[in-house]
């Protein structure tokens, strides 16, 4: 059997998420940066003086096999209301369109004040009791989320937020 290195499918989990770390991560990233900073730009027409002290967090999960759908009704029905209380805005919400990252990759941007607000807001929404319960609740029966990957970044000057 040809592994994928030597050009065969990918066998486990592990192998295809190998490829999509070596060959497609940059590609994910460089996209979904541009495109959340474009959606964030719309928000923010009027206050560019405070968007450039903002600072903007990529998150990537990697979903457990079969919780996607149990993950996206978690963050459309509690999680994203819950951010909102904790000074937490979301820019967007993704999941790739083709397989096999369709299927295990939950992808979202959170604009901050500032990294150390950033902290601040993770801090108190993780000591949430409304968080806990939810959270509590929606892995009765096992985690959802394998892996979490997160990037603070921050605008260029060439950006659309400057």
């Amino acid at each position: 059997m040809k592994s994928w290195f030597t050009g065969g499918l990918p066998s486990t989990p592990m192998d295809r998420r190998c490829i999509l770390g070596n060959m497609k991560m940059s590609y994910v990233l460089s996209f979904l940066c541009g495109a959340g900073l474009v959606l964030g730009f719309s928000t923010l027409r009027g206050s560019n003086a405070e968007a450039a002290h903002h600072v903007y967090e990529l998150r990537l999960y990697h979903v457990k096999e079969g919780k996607m759908d149990a993950l996206k009704a978690r963050f459309g029905n509690h999680t994203d209301s819950i951010f909102k209380r904790h000074n937490m805005k979301s820019v967007g919400y993704w999941s790739p369109e083709d397989a096999p990252s369709s299927q295990n990759l939950f992808i979202y941007i959170l604009e901050h004040p500032s990294r150390q607000e950033a902290e601040k807001n993770w801090a108190a929404f993780q000591a949430d009791p409304e968080w806990q319960k939810v959270k509590a609740e929606s892995e009765a029966k096992g985690p959802l989320v394998e892996q979490i990957d997160r990037y603070f970044m921050d605008p260029t000057n060439f950006s659309a937020l400057n």
